[in-house]
């Protein structure tokens, strides 16, 4: 097992250096996914595990908390209607979703629910499993969404030649070694027990949250390397693209493609819903972009960060939707269920 995690990681930092060389847009996330993605697919004998991903999520979540500074703090508060648009967005997009992957991806209501929901791909998949959906598609339908965005926008970013708006503040600090392992410390003791209470995300948002108490009362413990950054990036591209595997494109090629279609669909509304707010805010075009784009937490706050797009904003946005989604997706789902009677027993092949 040894040999398989060491040559997933050598896999996926040859990615990201080759990325780097090619000046790709988040190199060390891009780089080591698609890197991965790619010859796992090709059958390479190689794989990741729950840990190193969780050393990820930590440093986005730790990092990303230094951006809270009380001044911070206050400019957010003040988009909050924008952010509830944005959550109620989320659902629009889910329930789009949902209807164009049970019409032509030839699956049932519930599953093309589960698998169009705005949200956590491991919570979505427990709701699934908890509702009698086929989550082995579910989770094929998320993996494949958080693959597009994470690729797609920093490209097309890159293409319209969008540059950072927002200072790196993380950069006023200095490294200090006692005020790191006291951070190490209480962040971690944080996502253990955000884990332990089977919240999601814990490793994102446990050490955000000790952070963002921290900074937001001007307290600075240290601020982390750019290294340290560049290592959870790898670890988050490393995690994802190691979802994917030889029959992945082959268990249901249509209904992938039909996966595939309903998330560009999503894309291009959401820069549509987002240009609309830019239009009536005083938030930057490309921050909108990413806060109300279909990813994830991490994924989308370490776009923010490396391109310096409004981290803090972003991660507001995605934390805010995050919790509405998880809340609301499977009570909508009952009320659909109920009152729209879909036919959730006509069993449909999957080709």
């Amino acid at each position: 097992m040894f040999v398989k995690y060491l040559t997933g990681f050598l896999v996926a930092l040859s990615g990201a250096l080759v990325a780097v060389w090619l000046t790709i847009p988040l190199p060390w996330l891009i780089g080591s996914l698609l890197f991965t993605a790619i010859t796992k697919t090709a059958g390479v004998n190689s794989t990741s595990h729950t840990v190193f991903r969780n050393m990820g999520q930590w440093v986005i979540g730790t990092s990303l908390g230094l951006y809270f500074t009380p001044e911070v703090l206050a400019i957010i508060s003040g988009y909050s209607p924008f952010i509830f648009a944005g959550m109620v967005f989320a659902i629009l997009l889910g329930i789009n979703g949902s209807l164009i992957l049970r019409k032509w991806g030839h699956v049932d209501f519930k599953t093309a629910w589960f698998a169009s929901a705005i949200g956590g791909a491991s919570e979505m998949a427990n709701l699934a499993e908890k509702n009698h959906a086929r989550t082995d598609l579910v989770a094929s339908a998320h993996s494949l969404r958080m693959i597009m965005v994470v690729v797609s926008i920093p490209f097309a970013f890159k293409f319209l030649n969008i540059s950072g708006n927002y200072p790196g503040t993380e950069a006023l600090y200095f490294f200090n070694t006692s005020g790191f392992f006291k951070l190490i410390i209480l962040t971690s003791i944080t996502g253990l027990i955000f884990k332990k209470l089977s919240l999601p995300n814990p490793w994102v948002l446990g050490p955000l949250l000790v952070t963002i108490l921290l900074t937001g009362n001007d307290t600075i413990l240290t601020y982390l390397p750019n290294e340290i950054s560049k290592l959870g990036q790898l670890f988050i591209g490393w995690s994802l693209g190691d979802k994917f595997g030889p029959d992945f494109f082959k268990k249901a090629p249509r209904y992938l493609s039909v996966v595939a279609i309903s998330n560009t669909l999503n894309l291009i509304l959401a820069f549509g819903f987002s240009y609309l707010l830019f239009i009536i805010s005083d938030i930057p075009f490309p921050t909108l972009v990413l806060g109300n784009s279909p990813g994830g937490i991490a994924e989308m706050a370490i776009t923010a960060k490396v391109l310096s797009l409004g981290a803090p904003v972003v991660t507001a946005f995605h934390v805010s939707r995050m919790v509405f989604v998880l809340l609301t997706t499977s009570p909508l789902y009952h009320f659909f269920e109920k009152h729209l009677k879909p036919k959730t027993s006509i069993k449909r092949r999957i080709d």
